[in-house]
């Protein structure tokens, strides 16, 4: 009999041993889980900053796009040059639209992003004629969100 009592102590403490593993994981996931949410949020940081430099370090290019955003005449190269910073911001806007839906960036700041987004729309022509014209390349339930912001300006 003492050796069933002792098997029933070490399948007890095998069990134990599971239990406080699992819940290490679970610890362990969940700090995983805000590391992933505070990486993402420097990297859409840091996107914003680069962002932003290019119109600092380059008056051609900072008039460029003040044009561009107003819905001015572009030369051709401009139209291009353009585009392609509209893109890259539609694109980084629908990337938080994407971490945002999987739960990896907040609410709050989800919906003060948001929020820039209906101004940008509504005091820039041009990335509204951009949007008209591309919106098909981008996520269906990203496109719906954009569609929703759209007040000044729209596609029709």
């Amino acid at each position: 009999m003492n050796k069933d009592r002792f098997n029933q102590w070490l399948s007890l403490g095998a069990n134990i041993g599971v239990l406080i593993g699992i819940a290490l994981l679970v610890i362990e996931l969940g700090q995983n889980r805000e590391m992933m949410r505070a990486q993402i949020r420097n990297e859409m940081a840091q996107g914003l900053a680069w962002i932003a430099t290019q119109d600092v370090s380059d008056e051609d290019y900072a008039d460029l796009r003040r044009r561009g955003d107003n819905g001015e005449e572009l030369s051709e190269t401009g139209r291009y040059q353009y585009r392609q910073y509209v893109f890259t911001f539609f694109r980084f806007w629908e990337n938080m639209h994407y971490q945002y839906r999987i739960g990896l960036y907040d609410e709050v700041e989800f919906l003060r992003q948001k929020e820039a987004w209906r101004r940008a729309l509504a005091e820039r022509p041009g990335f509204v004629s951009f949007w008209c014209s591309k919106k098909t390349t981008f996520s269906p339930d990203f496109g719906t969100e954009i569609d929703e912001l759209l007040s000044t300006h729209n596609c029709n």
